[in-house]
């Protein structure tokens, strides 16, 4: 499988996720907002937090797929790589808050770790494309 098949897979797996849990904290945020890793949740109209973070991991999966969509793949890898800093933030604040070290890596960090991968192989494949543009060139 080459580069570019792998990170493609990969996106489009990043993608349905996080418009999953996107979709799942503005629909049915009690039922997913457990899972996050933080020891206690809002109370009140404190709970339309949840909803915020329903809409921002709702528009990180959009435009992971606007960018596939538009064939944009160096500036997704670009992208991806930012929208890394979104489950390092999650983690921090897990653990800033007392809440489970066993979600703040195991899912927030380990989140961070595959897109930020993802980002990197996406970069990756353009440089690798060069790279075999200039050898047909110069062979």
């Amino acid at each position: 499988m080459t580069i570019s098949r792998i990170a493609t897979a990969l996106s489009l797996i990043g993608a349905a996720f996080i418009l999953y849990i996107g979709i799942s904290y503005l629909v049915t945020p009690e039922t997913i907002a457990t899972g996050f890793g933080l020891p206690e949740w809002p109370k009140g109209d404190a709970v339309a937090f949840m909803n915020l973070k329903g809409v921002r991991d709702t528009v990180s999966g959009l435009i992971i797929l606007v960018l596939l969509a538009t064939k944009q793949r160096y500036a997704l890898g670009i992208v991806t790589l930012v929208i890394a800093l979104i489950p390092i933030g999650d983690m921090l604040t897990v653990l800033s808050w007392g809440g489970s070290t066993a979600a703040a890596f195991g899912i927030h960090g380990l989140t961070a770790t595959l897109v930020a991968a993802t980002g990197v192989l996406l970069i990756r494949e353009r440089t690798v494309a060069n790279r075999q543009e200039r050898a047909e060139i110069n062979a």
